[in-house]
C-alpha cells in the first residue's frame, strides 16, 4: 500500500511537471509566433509581395484561432499543486535542507529525542495546515466561486492544501516511525542522478 501511494506521488508530480512545461512552451511559441507573423504581414505589405502577406495573414488568422489566454493561469496551478506534493516527497526522501550541527553533536539519546521531536512538530503543523485548507475548501465550495479565465471550480484549485498537507504529515510520521525503528533518517545523495549507474553497468 504504501509503495503504490509513493509510485501515485511520484506520478502526480512527474506529470504536473511535464505538463506545465508543455503547456508554457506551446504558449510561448503561440505568443511569438503571433507577433512575428505580424511583423512579417508588415514587411510583406511595405514590400509590395501580395502573394506573400496572403499566405502569412492565412497563417496568422490560423493561429489566432487558438485562444491560449488560460495556459498561464493553469500553469500556477499545476506548480502549486506540483509544490504541495513535492514537499511531501521532499520529506520522504530526505530533500529538505535542514541545520543539523548541534543535533548530530549531541549523544544518541539525545539527539534521537531531538529529531522524533522535530519530525512530531512537522507532522502536528501540517496536520493542523491540512485541517485549515479544508475548511476553507469547504467555504469556497459554498461560494461557488471560479477561477477567471479556466472558469473551474476555486475548490477545485484549492483542495491541494488539505491533501498535499496531510500527506507532508503522513510523512513525517512515517519518517517518524522508520527512525525510531532503524536510527536513521532519509538522505538524498545530490550528486545522483537517475538512470546513470545502469548506464555505466551495462557499458
Amino acid at each position: 500500500m504504501l509503495r503504490l501511494l509513493d509510485r501515485l506521488e511520484e506520478a502526480i508530480i512527474a506529470f504536473l511537471i511535464a505538463a506545465a512545461t508543455s503547456i508554457i512552451f506551446v504558449a510561448v511559441v503561440h505568443r511569438y509566433g503571433l507577433s512575428g507573423a505580424a511583423k512579417l504581414l508588415g514587411v510583406a505589405n511595405s514590400m509590395d509581395w501580395p502573394a506573400m502577406a496572403g499566405v502569412i495573414r492565412s497563417i496568422y488568422k490560423w493561429m489566432a484561432g487558438f485562444n491560449l489566454t488560460w495556459a498561464q493561469e493553469l500553469t500556477i496551478y499545476m506548480f502549486v499543486w506540483m509544490a504541495k506534493f513535492g514537499a511531501a516527497y521532499g520529506v520522504r526522501t530526505g530533500i529538505h535542507v535542514g541545520v543539523d550541527v548541534l543535533i548530530n553533536g549531541l549523544e544518541a539519546k539525545t539527539r534521537t529525542v531531538f529529531i522524533l521531536f522535530g519530525l512530531f512538530c512537522g507532522a502536528l503543523f501540517t496536520g493542523i495546515v491540512g485541517a485549515l485548507g479544508a475548511r476553507f475548501v469547504v467555504e469556497m465550495y459554498s461560494t461557488g466561486q471560479t477561477s477567471a479565465d479556466l472558469e473551474v471550480p476555486m475548490w477545485i484549485v484549492y483542495l491541494c492544501v488539505p491533501l498535499g498537507s496531510w500527506l507532508m504529515s503522513f510523512r513525517f510520521l512515517q519518517v517518524a516511525v522508520s527512525f525510531w525503528r532503524t536510527g536513521a533518517l532519509p538522505k538524498h545523495d545530490h550528486g545522483h542522478v537517475a538512470g546513470l549507474e545502469d548506464e555505466g553497468a551495462a557499458a
